[in-house]
């Protein structure tokens, strides 16, 4: 398994170049969901979990083991995440329609694999229980800028991220409960600042009147929504067995 981390070095080693100048020539509108491509091609393969345990090796190197990020918001937490949306990510990332030089190294084909890597991979990271304590906003429910971000999220969000932020795997739209708040709250100003070009369109007419409070007191009441507890690791210092 060292071996794959030894290909994810050497890729952002010898690809890093490439990959700053791809994303800088890039540039221009992304169709939001378009079918074909790698995506819909892994949608349709069977995952192969013991090839998903030995790739996501790879990803550990920033995401950890158990899939939890950094609370600093760093690096998103994956665990727990639909695989549809987790294909469509890596897929955008490979494709160069969503602009991240430092994990293009490791997504493409020469360090994971090819479309059945991606399906393998990102089944083995679904079924990952998420971090009991992740990286929460500053206000509590005794703040008023927590029912603020309440009634925010109920009026703008709950069409697509679901009424507690579950997310909408079938349409490709994320689970936010239990992600970092930092994290979220810098995809959240990318997108309505028309900085992440794979945004979903609709997203970006929904928030571009947020302010920077708004957006703010939303995401912090998403960071604090309970999550189902089936769904998260017995606790905070839970190590993930697969890799002993």
């Amino acid at each position: 398994m060292n071996k794959l981390k030894l290909l994810a070095s050497i890729s952002l080693l010898t690809l890093g170049l490439i990959s700053q100048s791809s994303f800088a020539s890039a540039g221009g509108s992304v169709q939001w969901n378009a079918e074909g491509g790698e995506k819909s091609v892994a949608m349709t393969l069977a995952p192969d979990r013991a090839n998903g345990i030995e790739i996501y090796e790879v990803c550990s190197a920033c995401h950890l083991l158990e899939g939890w990020g950094r609370k600093d918001g760093t690096f998103p937490q994956l665990a727990g995440q639909s695989r549809e949306v987790l294909i469509k990510q890596l897929a955008d990332i490979r494709a160069l329609n969503r602009d991240n030089p430092t994990m293009y190294p490791f997504a493409l084909p020469e360090s994971i694999g090819d479309e059945q890597a991606l399906a393998d991979v990102t089944a083995y990271i679904a079924t990952l229980p998420m971090n009991p304590d992740n990286g929460k906003g500053p206000w509590n429910s005794l703040f008023p800028e927590f029912a603020q971000g309440e009634k925010l999220y109920k009026d703008n969000c709950t069409q697509c991220h679901g009424e507690h932020g579950e997310g909408m795997p079938e349409k490709f739209y994320p689970r936010i409960e239990g992600q970092h708040y930092a994290y979220m709250l810098r995809q959240f100003e990318w997108i309505r600042d028309g900085k992440r070009r794979n945004a979903n369109p609709d997203m970006v007419k929904q928030i571009k009147g947020f302010s920077n409070k708004d957006m703010q007191m939303v995401i912090n009441w998403v960071s604090r929504v309970k999550v189902d507890p089936k769904d998260l690791a017995p606790s905070a210092d839970w190590q993930n067995p697969d890799y002993e």
